[in-house]
C-alpha cells in the first residue's frame, strides 16, 4: 500500500515514518483492497500536552476512510486511528460478503 505522509510544523523523522508504514501495513490483513493511505500529522500550538494530532484518510474502492485522533505523541495518535480502521475495514468487508 502506498503511504503519502504530511507533517505540519516539524520535520518528521525516519523511524517514526517506519512506525506508520509497519502499522499501516497491518490494515491490508483485514481489508486486501486498500488503495492507499494519506497520513497528516500536525504540532498544534497549545499550553495542552495532548497537542499532536493524527489524522489518516484511508482509500478503498467507492469509499474513503478519515480518522482524526490528538494525543500527547504522534505514536500513540497512529495506533488509535490504526485500531479505529481496523474496525471500520471489518464493518466494510462484512457488508461487501453480505452481498455475495
Amino acid at each position: 500500500m502506498k503511504v503519502n505522509l504530511q507533517s505540519v510544523n516539524f520535520n518528521v523523522d525516519q523511524k517514526l515514518v517506519n512506525f506508520i508504514q509497519e502499522k499501516l501495513d497491518k490494515l491490508e490483513n483485514h481489508f486486501s483492497r486498500i488503495i492507499h493511505a494519506d497520513v497528516f500529522l500536525k504540532v498544534v500550538n497549545t499550553s495542552d500536552k495532548e497537542n499532536k494530532t493524527t489524522e489518516i484518510l484511508l482509500s478503498v474502492p467507492g469509499d474513503e476512510f478519515i480518522i482524526k485522533k490528538t494525543h500527547k505523541t504522534f505514536e500513540e495518535g497512529v495506533d488509535e486511528c490504526v485500531s479505529a480502521l481496523s474496525r471500520q475495514l471489518k464493518k466494510r468487508k462484512e457488508k461487501l460478503n453480505a452481498h455475495f
